[in-house]
């Protein structure tokens, strides 16, 4: 039990290191709920509104209706989520979750939908069980954290840990590390505030972030969100599998043709898909730009120094669609504007300033990544709303309504604007679809939708609203992209929106946006 335990009280039904994923949306949740219920749907749209997450809302109306005392152990409700996953479609999900959740208790069906969710949404984090297990085994933190980021499973490191054995724990290919994140910064001279010497300048490119992992004859490509996405770029396989030896690559895929890095919307055709025809692969071919080595026949290479990470990834022979990532060694502030301007000019979106010294730090958003970005201003928001277009759009749900966080730490969804232009009809259309299947609450026109679609927008000004409860819109917001690559916990805060709008804030820390590209 302690192993199935510490991964529910981690919000997932499965370790990080298990590939396998619930699939079971908002709109199955509530299918079931109103079968078992019968009450109207604008009646659980307001429950979910009022109580901010369907675990909650689902407590409300089902005393009465499910098990008055719990006969489900640890392994049963394990059971159940592997049938949820095991299933293929809402059709054959519903009637299992309905079945489900006769099985609970109240109490065990709420929290049955909150780690489907993802998250127990009761202020305990991983870290935070990592901690814990810390303290009850009596080892450091930092031996529990090492132990569960090389397994990949905070339940198998319980168990390890348990028995005294955490450090036979070994590096665990095929489950994807958390990401070292990159801090922004707007003018040059603030790297100074955390690198005193010499520093790697590198192009900062405009793609999806991927980690490849390599043993043997197997290859795995993880995005950012620490998805396999090793289907949708099968021409980077064969030649990653070529490389010698046992490897993990932190790196960037991109849309390139010889040596000229092709635009972000073209690369937006390979994602969403289950299969890349040959047709497609001809059309928009992809490199794999490598910017870092994380692992190599049993060394864990994280504590190393960059610039010993840096030397070793040179070492592999990358060749074809794999190439190492531009980098040079410079002293001065003063040589970045003119590196800045050849990175655009090489189709980049900018440049990466690095400590030579700098550690590999899954996760963080450290001070010793830097990234400098220029041009106009963006933010990461997510959709919350969704109308039907007029002209040639107006069958599609075109015209969205987006949001930021209130904070890092408070996730309640705050509108800043709404956008119509800059996705493609094929993105769109895909949209549509996706919007349709997941709507909260249908107005006719505008949908309220599950908040999990991300998109970048670009805006020329933020501006004082009445009319938004954060205080704030977006002047001339359009879509820059639709961020597949990021989730709905990463995008921008409040924070970040009044910092762009000239606002000076007491004890501000780092601005928190992710990356465009994925650094």
């Amino acid at each position: 039990d302690l192993l199935i335990a510490c991964r529910f009280f981690a919000g997932s039904p499965f370790s990080v290191a298990d590939e396998r994923v619930l699939q079971v949306g908002g709109a199955v949740v509530r299918d079931a709920l109103l079968h078992i219920t019968a009450i109207p749907p604008e009646d659980w749209y307001r429950l979910t509104v009022e109580w901010g997450e369907s675990g909650l809302a689902a407590a409300q109306v089902l005393p009465g209706l499910i098990a008055a005392a719990p006969t489900l152990s640890l392994a049963d409700v394990l059971g159940i989520y592997e049938q949820l996953q095991a299933a293929r479609g809402p059709t054959r999900k519903t009637p299992l979750l309905i079945d489900a959740l006769r099985r609970c208790t109240v109490v065990e069906a709420k929290y049955l939908i909150k780690i489907m969710g993802g998250d127990l949404r009761i202020g305990l984090q991983e870290g935070q069980l990592e901690d814990a297990l810390a303290r009850l085994s009596g080892v450091p933190v930092g031996e529990v954290q090492w132990t569960n980021m090389l397994l990949g499973d905070i339940g198998e490191t319980a168990l390890l840990l348990r028995y005294g054995r955490q450090r036979e724990a070994r590096m665990r290919l095929f489950h994807p590390l958390k990401f070292m994140l990159a801090s922004p910064i707007q003018e040059p001279a603030e790297i100074r505030r955390s690198i005193s010497g010499a520093f790697f300048l590198e192009d900062k490119y405009d793609g999806i972030r991927a980690q490849a992992h390599k043993q043997g004859e197997r290859v795995a490509l993880f995005s950012r969100t620490l998805d396999q996405v090793t289907h949708r770029f099968p021409e980077l396989v064969a030649p990653l599998a070529a490389l010698p030896g046992e490897l993990i690559l932190d790196g960037e895929v991109l849309a390139a043709r010889g040596d000229q890095i092709l635009p972000f919307k073209d690369l937006q055709q390979r994602l969403g898909r289950k299969d890349v025809s040959a047709a497609l692969q001809a059309d928009t071919p992809v490199i794999f730009v490598v910017y870092d080595l994380l692992y190599q026949d049993g060394d864990v290479l994280l504590d190393a120094p960059l610039s010993e990470r840096r030397r070793r990834l040179e070492a592999l022979p990358l060749a074809g669609p794999l190439r190492p990532s531009l980098q040079s060694l410079a002293s001065e502030v003063e040589e970045i504007e003119p590196m800045f301007v050849a990175a655009r000019a090489r189709g980049n979106e900018g440049l990466m300033v690095k400590d030579p010294a700098s550690a590999y730090k899954p996760g963080r958003r450290g001070r010793e990544w830097l990234k400098v970005k220029k041009a106009l201003a963006t933010l990461d928001v997510v959709v919350t709303a969704a109308e039907v277009g007029t002209g040639n759009r107006r069958r599609f749900l075109s015209d969205y309504t987006f949001a930021v966080r209130r904070s890092r730490e408070d996730g309640e969804l705050l509108n800043v604007g709404k956008a119509y232009s800059g996705l493609t009809d094929v993105e769109v259309g895909a949209l549509t679809e996706w919007f349709r299947a997941h709507t909260i609450k249908d107005f006719g026109r505008v949908r309220l939708v599950d908040p999990q679609i991300v998109l970048e927008v670009a805006f020329d000004v933020v501006q004082p609203s009445a009319r938004h409860k954060s205080g704030y819109a977006l002047r001339f917001p359009r879509i820059v992209r639709w961020r597949t690559d990021k989730p709905p916990e990463e995008i921008d805060t409040l924070e970040e929106v009044r910092r762009l709008a000239g606002e000076k804030m007491e004890g501000t820390g780092d601005r928190e946006q992710g990356a465009v590209g994925g650094v």
